[in-house]
C-alpha cells in the first residue's frame, strides 16, 4: 500500500486561502475517486473537495475552519501500491514493545484509528464506535470490544440529567464564518467615514412607473428602481476614479474597469455577486444582470467567480423599508453605498413654492485613507444629477 496526500485545490481566481468547514469522511473510512471528501468555503461560496484516488482515509491533515493556503495538504489517503510500513492491526498492537518511539505517540492519535478488523465488525453490526470503550493499548477498540459490545448499557451509561434549557444555540456555517470574518477585518482595518444627501427622484419613480409593465412583458423580469442607482453609480465612477479603488499593504489601486457589487440577501445569508463593467451596460442590461445574480444566490448556484473582482458596493437597503444606514465597506473596497427607500415628501420649489416630491436618501461610507469628505461629497453630487437625467424611455434601452 503506498499513502497519497490530497492538497486544497484552487477555488477560482485571485481565491489564495480557505478553510475546510466540514469532513464529509473520516479516518478509516473507503472513498471512490471523485468522491466529495470535505466542503471548503472561501469568499462566502462553500464548494465540495473531491478527492484524487479511490482508497482508504488516513489522516485529516487541518482544522475545521483555520483559513489555510491554496495547494496545502488536507488529508492522506492509503491507496494500492507499494507497501505502507504501518499497519493497525490489534493483534500487532498487542505485541507492541513498551520501547521509546512508542511511547512518544499521543494517546489522542492512537484513540482515532481503528483496525480494519474492528471497522468491518463495527459495520456488519451497525456500531457507533464513538459509543464503545477500548480495552487495548492507549484505549483503542479491538475486535473484543465490539463482540461485547452492549448498545443499552452504552445508552445508560451515556444518559445524563440536563435542566430545561432557557436559551438556543445554533451552529454557525461555513458562509456566515466567512461573512463575519470580512466583516471584522473591515471595521478592524478599515477607518470608515459616512456622508449622507438626500435626492430628488420624482421623475425617475414616473418614468419607472410608466414602463414597468410593458418592460415585464418584453423582458420577463420585472423593472425596479434598483438598475437606475446602479447606473448612475456607474456614470458617477467614470469622474471620480478615487471611488473606485483599495488599499491594501499600503498601496492603493485605482480600478480601470467598474465591477459593481450588489447585495442579495436570503433568509439566512448576505451575498455581493459582482456586475462587470456595469458602465458599458444600460439600464435593462443592468436589470437583467441583476436578475440573473439574485436567481443564481437563490438557487444555490452562484460560483465564487461571481463574487469577485467588484471595486464598489451599491446596497438596496431601501427594499426593506430603510430610510438611513451606515454600511459597512466590503473589504478592501473603498466605499459602500446605500440606496434607502423613496418616499412623499413636501419640498420647496426654485420659484418659493412648496410641492410633493419622492425623495430619497443615499448614505456612503468610505474608507478615510483614501478619501475625504470632499472627493464624497463631489460623487454623491454627481450620482444625484445622474439620477435627474432619467426621464426618457430611451434611458431605460
Amino acid at each position: 500500500m503506498a499513502i497519497k496526500t490530497i492538497v486544497l485545490p484552487g477555488l477560482g481566481e485571485s481565491v489564495t486561502e480557505a478553510s475546510i468547514t466540514n469532513w464529509l469522511v473520516q479516518p478509516g473510512d473507503q472513498v471512490e475517486r471523485y468522491q466529495p471528501i470535505a466542503e471548503a468555503t472561501s469568499d462566502k461560496v462553500t464548494t465540495e473537495i473531491p478527492s484524487d484516488f479511490a482508497g482508504t482515509v488516513k489522516e485529516l491533515l487541518v482544522e475545521l475552519d483555520k483559513d489555510i493556503p491554496i495547494h496545502d495538504p488536507i488529508m492522506t489517503i492509503e491507496v494500492a501500491g507499494e507497501q505502507e510500513e504501518e499497519e493497525v492491526a490489534e493483534d500487532h498492537d498487542k505485541s507492541l514493545n513498551d520501547d521509546a518511539s512508542a511511547k512518544d505517540v499521543p494517546e489522542e492519535k492512537h484513540q482515532m484509528r481503528y483496525s480494519p478488523a474492528v471497522l468491518k465488525l463495527s459495520q456488519e453490526r451497525h456500531i457507533d464506535l464513538s459509543q464503545v470503550t477500548g480495552t487495548g493499548r492507549h484505549g483503542r477498540i479491538t475486535r473484543k470490544d465490539i463482540l461485547n459490545f452492549q448498545p443499552q448499557k452504552a445508552a445508560e451509561k451515556s444518559e445524563t440529567v440536563t435542566p430545561a434549557a432557557a436559551t438556543e444555540v445554533m451552529q454557525t456555517d461555513g458562509v456566515r464564518k466567512a461573512i463575519a470574518k470580512r466583516m471584522v477585518q473591515s471595521v478592524n482595518e478599515i477607518p470608515h467615514a459616512w456622508m449622507m444627501v438626500e435626492a430628488d427622484v420624482t421623475e425617475l419613480v414616473k418614468l419607472r412607473n410608466a414602463h414597468k409593465t410593458t418592460f415585464k412583458e418584453q423582458e420577463g423580469i420585472s423593472l425596479s428602481f434598483y438598475p437606475f442607482f446602479i447606473k448612475a453609480v456607474a456614470q458617477a465612477l467614470k469622474k471620480h476614479p478615487k471611488m473606485n479603488a483599495s488599499w491594501v499593504d499600503n498601496e492603493i489601486t485605482f480600478f480601470k474597469d467598474i465591477n459593481i457589487s450588489i447585495a442579495v440577501a436570503t433568509d439566512d445569508h448576505l451575498f455581493v455577486p459582482v456586475i462587470r463593467n456595469a458602465d458599458e451596460l444600460s439600464v435593462k442590461g443592468i436589470a437583467k444582470e441583476v436578475d440573473r445574480l439574485a436567481k443564481a444566490v437563490r438557487n444555490n448556484s452562484l460560483t465564487s467567480e461571481q463574487m469577485q473582482g467588484g471595486t464598489i458596493t451599491v446596497n438596496n437597503t431601501g427594499s426593506f423599508g430603510s430610510v438611513m444606514s451606515q454600511g459597512i465597506i466590503n473589504y478592501p473596497q473603498a466605499a459602500i453605498l446605500q440606496i434607502e427607500s423613496i418616499n412623499k415628501r413636501v419640498i420647496p420649489t426654485e420659484e418659493g413654492g412648496l410641492k410633493f416630491a419622492d425623495m430619497i436618501n443615499l448614505c456612503l461610507s468610505i474608507d478615510h485613507r483614501i478619501l475625504d469628505g470632499l472627493a464624497a461629497g463631489r460623487f454623491l453630487a454627481d450620482v444625484k444629477s445622474n439620477l435627474l437625467q432619467f426621464n426618457n424611455e430611451s434611458d431605460i434601452y
